[in-house]
């Protein structure tokens, strides 16, 4: 089993750190600059920024708050929200991130996915998909615009879609699971895990140390990210990584 990866996610509105519970009831978290040097010292393995305003406002991306951020980081920073076009992609990558993520702006047109990898290499190209699951029809629909659009995509026919185009990893969000911290998504991820070999991270639900142990020994996700019980202290990485050693996790 390869080291399991621990990622602490940056929702960022208006130049401020936001959680919600399933999209919506946004309150405020703190300064992204701050809380990822708290991460960074408490030994988190990558860190994800994703400006959560940006595609829904047609705004950019807040360059200079991702450069502010990737100041004081020495590991490996994914930044997505409001990357439309390869010139995006070339300054975002230019002003410190590692790793882009791409949601809407690639449903909408997933050739980007391929002019960035074919670019950069699929190893910078992080495609995000946020999913809630519809009972009639007994799959995941995909949505984009930070969960308020729905698509015609189902969940397992774009991911298929999306590493094809050259994505290098999904991000992958269950919106039913989102902020309730009542575990990840399990059916969810394993439904992708069954059709992709690229790396898969787990995003929606983490309420505990125990659902990152859930996550990486009943699926075994490659990494899995969390945001509210980071932010408002419920727990820290460090503690969440303990945890895991001690269970005979991988951990790096």
């Amino acid at each position: 089993m390869l080291s399991k990866r621990i990622i602490p996610c940056l929702d960022v509105k208006e130049g401020r750190v936001v959680k919600g519970i399933q999209f919506v009831d946004i309150r405020d978290a703190g300064d992204p600059v701050e809380l990822a040097k708290v991460y960074d010292e408490q030994g988190a393995d990558e860190l994800v920024f994703l400006d959560i305003s940006a595609s829904h406002e047609g705004k950019k991306t807040m360059i200079d708050v991702v450069r502010s951020v990737a100041s004081e980081l020495a590991i490996p920073f994914t930044v997505g929200g409001g990357i439309r076009t390869l010139e995006d992609i070339k300054e975002t990558l230019r002003n410190g991130a590692d790793k882009v993520s791409l949601n809407s702006s690639a449903v909408q047109r997933p050739e980007l996915i391929t002019e960035g990898a074919d670019y950069f290499g699929s190893q910078c190209i992080v495609v995000a998909i946020d999913a809630r699951y519809d009972e009639p029809s007994d799959n995941w629909v995909v949505y984009t615009h930070g969960g308020r659009t729905p698509t015609e995509w189902s969940l397992t026919d774009w991911a298929q879609e999306a590493v094809k185009r050259g994505a290098g990893e999904i991000l992958l969000t269950s919106m039913n699971k989102d902020g309730e911290k009542t575990g990840f998504d399990l059916p969810m991820l394993e439904a992708v895990q069954s059709v992709v070999s690229v790396p898969v991270i787990a995003s929606g639900g983490a309420g505990s140390s125990e659902h990152f142990y859930d996550v990486f020994t009943k699926v075994d996700a490659d990494a899995a990210l969390a945001a509210s019980i980071f932010h408002y202290k419920e727990t820290s990485v460090g503690n969440v990584k303990r945890y895991l050693k001690d269970k005979g996790v991988p951990i790096r």
